[in-house]
C-alpha cells in the first residue's frame, strides 16, 4: 500500500517520463506539443488520459456543465464515429453523460486493462499505449476540430 505522497510521486515520474518521451514528437500538424497537457482549443473538450492500480485510459472528455452543450458535442463527434475509428485502427468506446468523480461528463476512449502505473516495469507497455493512441488521436483532431470553433491557443 502507498501513501498519498508516494502515489502523487509515481504519477508525477510517470507523466514526466512520458511527456519528456513524447516531447520530440510534433503535432499532426508539424507543431511542437504538450502531449501530457493537450490543448484541444475548445473549452470543456479536453483529451483525457488516466492510469491506476487496474488500466489506463485514454479519450476525449466533454466537460461541458450545461448538458444540452455537451450533448450537442458528443453529437458532432459522433458524426466522425467511423474517422476516429478508423484513425485509430480499432473502435473505442462511446458514452454519453456517464458520471466521473461526481460530474457528469461524456467520454469517447479506450482502455488497457490489466496494467499498473506503480509498477515501473509495466511503464513501457503504458507509453506505448498512450503514445500511439495520443498521436492518432492528435490526427483525428487535426481534422474535425474545426467544426468546433476552435481558436488558437
Amino acid at each position: 500500500m502507498y501513501s498519498k505522497q508516494q502515489v502523487s510521486q509515481i504519477r508525477h515520474e510517470f507523466w514526466t517520463a512520458f511527456g519528456q518521451y513524447m516531447a520530440p514528437v510534433p503535432s499532426a500538424e508539424g507543431e511542437k506539443i504538450n502531449w501530457v497537457n493537450y490543448k484541444t482549443g475548445v473549452k470543456h473538450i479536453y483529451f483525457k488520459m488516466e492510469a491506476d492500480q487496474q488500466f489506463a485510459s485514454i479519450g476525449i472528455a466533454l466537460m461541458h456543465p450545461a448538458l444540452s452543450t455537451q450533448k450537442l458535442y458528443f453529437d458532432h463527434l459522433l458524426q466522425f464515429k467511423n474517422l476516429l475509428h478508423d484513425t485509430q485502427g480499432e473502435e473505442w468506446t462511446w458514452a454519453l453523460h456517464a458520471t466521473d468523480n461526481g460530474k457528469v461528463i461524456s467520454r469517447i476512449f479506450t482502455e488497457l486493462a490489466g496494467t499498473n502505473i506503480f509498477n515501473k516495469e509495466a511503464w513501457p507497455e503504458l507509453i506505448s499505449f498512450f503514445k500511439q493512441r495520443l498521436i492518432k488521436q492528435d490526427e483525428f483532431w487535426s481534422q474535425v476540430k474545426h467544426g468546433f470553433g476552435v481558436v488558437e491557443l
